[in-house]
C-alpha cells in the first residue's frame, strides 16, 4: 500500500508521511524534522534488501564475520554516496503516525511512485526518504566521467515498488529527452534525478578551441555538460548546490580567478 504524503510550504517545502501499521520509511539522518510520539525512530546500519517484507532482519548466513562484512559494505556505499553512515528508520505503533522530512536546499519536494518495473537514479543530496519496500544501492559513474561532470562519481539507485521522496533547490522541472530528439545537455549541478531508462553521460561543449576556452573560464559550467539520453522523466533544479554557485561566482570575479578556473577545468 502506497504511503500517504502531504507536501507543504512554498520557498522551502516539507513532506509529511502518514505511516499506517506495517509501513515504514528510511531517511538520511539530516532530513528528519518532526514526528508524532507513536512513530518509533531507529538508527540502523542496514539497508533495504536485507529485510523481510515485515521489516524484520533476515537470518544471517555464514556467521558473524560475513554479517559484519556485509554491514561494512553497506556503510561504505553510503559513505561513497555522501550520505550519513547510518539511515534513520521510522515505524508507527498503535495506529497511524506522522513523520516530516525536508530537503537539503530550500526548494521543492517531489514524491515518486515506483511500480516495480523501472527504478530511479538520484543525486546523493536529493534523497529525502523512501518506503522500506524499496531497495537502495549505488552506481559508480567512473572516475573520469564523475570528475568531468562535477556531479560526483556516485549515483544512488532505487528499485522496487513503493514511494521515493526527493528534494531539489529552487524549482524542480521535469523533462523527457525523447521530447527533444532523444538527448538533452544539463549543467552538472542541476541534475536531481532521472529514471533508469535514461542514460547518463558527459560531453565537451564543442571542439577544444578559443571559444571553448572562453566558456571554460567565464561560462560557469566548464567545458563539459551532463548528457541525459533516452525516453523517461528527468528532474532538474533551478538552484545549484553551494560549490557550484561559488565556482560560477569565482569564474566571473576577474582575470586572476579566471586563470585558476581555466587550469582546474582542463584536468
Amino acid at each position: 500500500m502506497t504511503i500517504t504524503t502531504k507536501i507543504t510550504g512554498e520557498f522551502a517545502q516539507h513532506v509529511t508521511c502518514q505511516l499506517d501499521d506495517g509501513q515504514s520509511v528510511f531517511a538520511d539522518s539530516k532530513k528528519f524534522r518532526w514526528k508524532t510520539p507513536n512513530v518509533k525512530m531507529e538508527t540502523r546500519l542496514s539497508t533495504p534488501g536485507g529485510q523481510n517484507e515485515d521489516g524484520s532482519a533476515k537470518p544471517k548466513q555464514g556467521g558473524g564475520l560475513k554479517a559484519a562484512l556485509s554491514t561494512a559494505v553497506e556503510v561504505g556505499k553510503r559513505a561513497l554516496a555522501g550520505q550519513s553512515l547510518a539511515f534513520q528508520w521510522f515505524s508507527p505503533s498503535g495506529g497511524s503516525g506522522l513523520v516530516t522530512m525536508a530537503g537539503e536546499l530550500p526548494g521543492q519536494i517531489k514524491v515518486l511512485e515506483l511500480d516495480g518495473e523501472h527504478g530511479w537514479f538520484t543525486e546523493s543530496r536529493a534523497f529525502v526518504c523512501a518506503e522500506s519496500t524499496l531497495k537502495y544501492d549505488i552506481v559508480f559513474n567512473g572516475f573520469n566521467q564523475g570528475r568531468r561532470s562535477r556531479n560526483g562519481y556516485i549515483l544512488e539507485h532505487f528499485t522496487g515498488k513503493g514511494s521515493l521522496v526527493i528534494g531539489g533547490g529552487g524549482t524542480l522541472m521535469e523533462l523527457n529527452p525523447a521530447t527533444y530528439g532523444g538527448k538533452i545537455q544539463v549543467h552538472g549541478g542541476a541534475v536531481v534525478a532521472f529514471a533508469d531508462t535514461v542514460t547518463f553521460g558527459v560531453e565537451m561543449v564543442g571542439a577544444l578551441n578559443a571559444a571553448t576556452l572562453m566558456t571554460a573560464v567565464f561560462g560557469g559550467s566548464g567545458i563539459n555538460l551532463v548528457t541525459l539520453s533516452g525516453d523517461g522523466p528527468v528532474l532538474i533544479q533551478s538552484t545549484l548546490h553551494q560549490e557550484f554557485e561559488d565556482d560560477e561566482r569565482s569564474s566571473e570575479s576577474g582575470l586572476g580567478s579566471g586563470r585558476e578556473g581555466l587550469l582546474g577545468r582542463l584536468q
